[in-house]
């Protein structure tokens, strides 16, 4: 299944910062692959954070915007 939009919410806002909550019955790879959220492409800013609650398995991510929308493990 693809991204949902009806599966996103914002946590919180402030000062340009977004904490962004996902849930989906899809698999952590499948949701963590690049270009999974390039369709709110715009709403996203490089540095946001994402919780994702997947079929497998629940993780905090960092995104990055460039030509794709990426998540990434927080280092």
């Amino acid at each position: 299944m693809a991204f949902q939009n009806k599966n996103l919410s914002v946590i919180a806002y402030a000062n340009g910062f977004t904490l962004w909550h996902y849930a989906a019955t899809e698999t952590m790879t499948t949701i963590s692959a690049s270009g999974y959220f390039n369709s709110v492409k715009t709403l996203m800013n490089t540095g946001d954070i994402v919780i994702i609650n997947a079929s497998d398995n629940t993780s905090i991510k960092k995104i990055s915007v460039n030509d794709s929308v990426t998540v990434a493990d927080l280092a």
